[in-house]
């Protein structure tokens, strides 16, 4: 893999600090059994982290294996139309099984949502363009495959498991202090 291409942005969907020590970006796919399981992992550093931590989600839906994850990225989009991308990321990847389009329509209910502007927002091309911008960034940054880890800018290629996500997050900290 090479260096993050585009680097962070404005048009990310970020949380956290700008100014943040550790720039942590995925791309993933909300119905990908492995982006799910990292999902909590995720969370649980940006607790850890706190404000020394910025998370980017970049789409990457791959559709030849997962025939919802589309659907659940425009989801997310339609979502974030009404500030609601976060609860949204979060609600998908709780809820991988359940990603059919009256289940993406019973979650932005569940959110709050206004549904007939979601369900309008759904076909929305803004959206498609975005998430194959994702797909092209994904691409030049030479990531593969879900979920695909960025840490400052460089590949992570490491395991996907706590201990090790969190020690390689400590040790982009530290270089940045050093």
């Amino acid at each position: 893999m090479s260096t993050l291409s585009p680097p962070v942005s404005e048009r990310d969907h970020v949380t956290g600090p700008a100014e943040a020590r550790v720039t942590l970006v995925e791309y993933g796919d909300f119905e990908c059994p492995h982006c799910g399981a990292l999902h909590p992992i995720i969370g649980a550093a940006r607790k850890a982290f706190g404000g020394n931590l910025r998370f980017a989600f970049r789409h990457f839906p791959l559709r030849a294996s997962h025939p919802h994850a589309l659907a659940a990225a425009k989801a997310a989009e339609a979502a974030g139309e009404q500030g609601k991308f976060w609860e949204m990321y979060d609600r998908l990847f709780q809820r991988q099984s359940q990603l059919t389009d009256p289940d993406l329509e019973r979650h932005a209910r569940d959110l709050g949502l206004d549904v007939d502007r979601f369900r309008r927002s759904l076909g929305d091309h803004a959206h498609e363009v975005r998430i194959r911008e994702d797909l092209a960034s994904a691409s030049a940054s030479g990531a593969r495959g879900t979920p695909s880890l960025f840490i400052n800018g460089e590949p992570y290629q490491g395991p996907l498991e706590r201990d090790a996500v969190f020690t390689a997050l400590a040790r982009a900290a530290v270089a940045v202090v050093s």
